[in-house]
């Protein structure tokens, strides 16, 4: 594996001790391994966990883990001092690292999205290892519990890891955590087995998963999930445990390592990627059952078959769309407004040429701006 662009996902609890400070013999031990891989002709891409660990150390106070924004003042203070640290660890293989703090909305927005990639692009080019953290002075979601029946969303860093790869077209993420990779039940117990390859993710894997770690936000349910995305993306993924001695090497060399999950075919384009698992949505459409399965057959919408609008969005902004029973079915990016569509609704090219005085497209959304839910391959059994 030759010359390629790899994501690289340190969790919460390959980088703290038990007492929640910083381990620095961890993360330098890490460091090793990824300035190995980078001086094998690799690309890597790092998204690291472990800002308010540093906090906490820089501060000299005790962790408490239900105060939120305890937690983001400890992380704004242990925001450099991570950075300083891993500036010192790669500067000694003579490699330049840069400091990358996103929120939801950096990725939401299309603009900003491809400003990120575009930084992205180039400080790889320039030979600079980003360092990829959430930015939790304005954004909290990577720090808050996770809630019984809570959506996991893009502050989740094992969600995050995914995303980047999309962004950045990588071609593996590996995620290091503190178990050897998903088992068949909680690794605790004594008869459960570790799970080495994936192909599908199954009701039986996501119940397998269920729980929580010691000190992130998620554990292996995030995992999955972010998993999950990579496949359907076409980016293999792979979980395994950040003690095991040169972990990402093997990897690498394609040896048995924690567990791997296996792309789904080619996998989605890149701006089917962001719309399905970066952009937000801003508003709704309804459509009758007609257009509905004229899509689903690879039709574009077109005015004629919605039923109504909900929500204010404008032109280049992600949409869901709903059929009669008001499920969504796919999400696309909106040639007209929400105010123009809620003109248009029901007309052919000719009355909407008459009701606007203009047709900007013949579309509402075009088919190959959309994204439909049937392309999530996943087994459901």
């Amino acid at each position: 594996m030759a010359g390629k662009l790899i994501v690289v996902k340190i969790g919460t609890g390959s980088l703290v001790r038990s007492d929640g400070s910083l381990n620095l013999e961890s993360m330098k031990r890490l460091v090793d391994q990824i300035a190995q891989v980078v001086k094998k002709g690799h690309k890597v891409i790092l998204v690291t966990s472990g800002a308010i660990a540093a906090g906490i150390a820089e501060l000299n106070v005790k962790p408490n883990p239900n105060d939120i924004v305890f937690k983001q003042a400890c992380a704004a203070a242990g925001q450099s001092i991570l950075m300083s640290h891993y500036r010192e660890f790669f500067k000694a293989y003579g490699l330049k690292v840069a400091q990358v703090l996103l929120t939801e909305k950096d990725l939401a927005d299309r603009m900003s999205y491809l400003h990120t990639c575009n930084v992205f692009e180039r400080l790889l080019q320039l030979g600079v290892i980003p360092i990829v953290n959430e930015n939790d002075v304005t954004s909290i979601n990577e720090i808050i519990p996770v809630m019984k029946g809570q959506e996991v969303n893009f502050s989740d860093n094992d969600i995050l890891s995914v995303l980047i790869a999309n962004a950045t077209e990588a071609d593996l993420v590996v995620i290091l955590t503190t178990v050897d990779g998903l088992y068949t039940k909680s690794p605790e117990k004594p008869d459960a087995d570790l799970i080495p390859v994936v192909e599908k993710i199954t009701s039986e894997l996501r119940k397998a998963a269920e729980g929580k770690s010691k000190f992130g936000r998620g554990g292996m349910k995030t995992k999955i999930q972010a998993a999950e995305i990579a496949m359907r993306s076409g980016i293999p993924l792979v979980i395994a445990n950040s003690q095991r001695e040169n972990v990402l090497l093997d990897v690498l060399d394609g040896k048995q390592v924690g567990t791997f999950f296996k792309p789904m075919g080619e996998g989605l384009s890149s701006i089917k990627r962001w719309i399905a698992y970066s952009a937000g949505t801003k508003g709704q459409i309804r459509v009758n059952e007609g257009a509905k399965k004229a899509i689903l057959k690879g039709a574009s919408l077109l005015a004629v078959g919605i039923e109504s609008v909900s929500g204010r969005f404008l032109i280049g902004e992600v949409v869901s769309l709903v059929g009669p029973d008001g499920k969504e079915f796919a999400r696309g990016i909106a040639n007209y407004t929400s105010e123009e569509i809620n003109l248009i609704k029901g007309m052919n090219t000719a009355q909407i040429r008459k009701t606007l005085g203009y047709i900007r497209q013949k579309e509402v959304i075009n088919r190959k701006r959309m994204y439909l839910k049937e392309e999530e391959k996943s087994d459901e059994q």
